[in-house]
């Protein structure tokens, strides 16, 4: 009875309600592979439900991680934007394009991590995942000495962006207290994506929720009793991505819980770096052409009639659009987990109903959130001012950015997808070409060349988004998970290291 065809008649659907309850993604994978049958109509429901709940137990956490290590920058505007308007937009401009670039450029290397060490996971190389970790810190530092001139000298760099010299100026201010956060994110970025990619997701939840409430309170220390202005918010930004770092790697080389996959500092993490450099570089690629688009368009905002308005009711509407963005980034997040796991576990149609699940998902979210929006606009206005011209420039963006949440329901959890399924290549130049060879233009001609101004440019991002999430979803079909499986283990394969022994 070795013939798949009579293995196959050995496997029937359970029989009661709870029978699917217990079972390992590994039977669930069989099930799906070799059972007799498609599995009865009322047992899609309860699949759904198991996956959710492996889904949650990873994006309830990941969420929050995404939710509160954006929340420390969006404190620091709100806080910035009662100084004054000037300093809001300043802050705004360094935030989106000195500080969003860097940190763009950190998130995409670290993609990398979550991709190997999600897959080595699931195949079981808890070693390799250790050497892989520092090995991306080495380059993590290595970028981010490059990118501390970018903030040194941003005031020109904004000023030859075409940014106003009072707006620049205010800018590099701002810039300048964040040079410390640079090597911050070089430590934290892979820190959290090692420990994200086997599942320890709880622990960095905590410690991104203590931090952005401790930074709460030192911000208000710096800005209203030490009257540190807009180079003490910077500062304390810079601070608290430090401690949140400290905390993250303590937490690995203290924790019984890395003790299988970090095994102390290693000389193979300067080893056979070139495979994996080949994959951070185009998972930096990948991300940065997504994140940087959004900051462009910020950047082109400033170029507008009335700069200081165009850019505080863009930047107001932008940080609630990253705000929801974060979230799904940590939907995202989860679901990349899943699928690198089950990829590396050789589960190919578990990853696939992964991918089904979390986009379901997601969409449902999304539905309730735009209608929050919808109800509370003039107080998500007022939050950050309380300048009426202001309120009623964002008041004229809000149908814009619900369409824009919208669209988030689907487009980061397809790039997350993507990430776990190691297709950084691929997405990169879909992002190039619909987001920087189409809709860029687009929003560049209808806000200088219509009466549109914001609205036109802010159509411009939605058409390209539009088109970077059919064509992710189009790829998304067409996928041979089984194949992704064999390139999950080649990849682990040709990121390992001669030293390291797996169990």
């Amino acid at each position: 009875m070795g013939s798949e065809e009579e293995r196959a008649q050995l496997l029937t659907w359970p029989e009661s309600d709870g029978g699917i309850t217990g079972l390992s993604s590994s039977e669930v994978e069989e099930f799906l592979e070799n059972g007799s049958a498609l599995p009865p109509p009322r047992w899609w429901p309860r699949l759904a439900i198991w996956e959710s709940r492996i889904l949650w137990l990873l994006s309830g956490s990941s969420i929050a991680v995404s939710i509160f290590n954006y929340m420390l920058s969006f404190v620091t505007l709100v806080f910035c934007g009662h100084l004054g308007s000037l300093e809001l937009a300043g802050a705004s401009i360094a935030n989106v394009g000195i500080q969003g670039l860097a940190y763009g450029i950190m998130l995409g290397m670290a993609s990398a991590v979550q991709t190997v060490c999600g897959q080595a996971y699931g195949a079981k190389r808890y070693a390799l995942m250790g050497v892989i970790c520092q090995r991306a810190i080495v380059l993590h530092l290595g970028a981010a000495f490059i990118l501390m001139f970018l903030y040194w000298f941003s005031g020109p760099i904004l000023q030859a962006m075409g940014q106003s010299e009072s707006i620049a100026e205010q800018g590099q201010v701002f810039a300048r207290g964040l040079i410390p956060q640079i090597y911050a994110f070089a430590l934290a970025c892979p820190l959290q994506r090692f420990l994200q990619a086997q599942n320890i997701v709880n622990p960095l939840a905590f410690m991104s929720i203590g931090v952005c409430l401790l930074h709460v309170l030192l911000t208000w220390l710096a800005i209203y009793i030490l009257d540190y202005g807009l180079l003490g918010a910077s500062l304390t930004l810079s601070l608290s991505w430090w401690i949140l770092a400290i905390l993250n790697g303590a937490y690995i080389v203290l924790s019984p819980s890395c003790k299988e996959t970090w095994t102390g500092l290693s000389a193979a993490a300067f080893r056979g770096i070139w495979p994996y450099f080949k994959l951070t570089a185009a998972s930096a690629v990948m991300l940065c052409l997504e994140i940087w688009y959004y900051q462009g368009v910020v950047l082109i905002t400033g170029l507008l009639s009335n700069p200081v308005i165009a850019l505080d009711s863009m930047s107001i509407c932008m940080n609630y659009l990253n705000w929801d963005l974060q979230f799904m980034l940590g939907l995202a997040a989860g679901a990349s987990i899943r699928v690198s796991n089950e990829l590396g576990a050789g589960n190919p149609q578990v990853a696939k109903l992964s991918v089904v699940v979390v986009n379901a998902t997601g969409i449902l979210i999304t539905v309730v959130l735009c209608v929050i929006i919808l109800i509370f606009q003039v107080g998500l206005s007022e939050l950050f001012t309380s300048d009426a011209e202001v309120i009623e420039a964002v008041l004229d963006l809000i149908p814009l950015l619900t369409i824009s949440v919208f669209l988030n329901a689907i487009q980061p959890i397809l790039s997350g997808v993507a990430i776990g399924s190691g297709w950084q290549a691929v997405v990169a130049y879909v992002n190039l070409a619909t987001y920087y060879i189409i809709g860029l233009p687009v929003g560049c001609v209808l806000g200088f060349k219509t009466s549109l101004g914001v609205a036109g440019i802010w159509w411009g991002m939605i058409i390209g988004v539009l088109l970077q999430t059919v064509t992710l979803i189009f790829l998304t079909i067409r996928t041979n998970w089984t194949a992704e499986v064999a390139k999950a283990a080649e990849r682990v394969k040709a990121t390992s290291v001669n030293e390291i022994i797996d169990p």
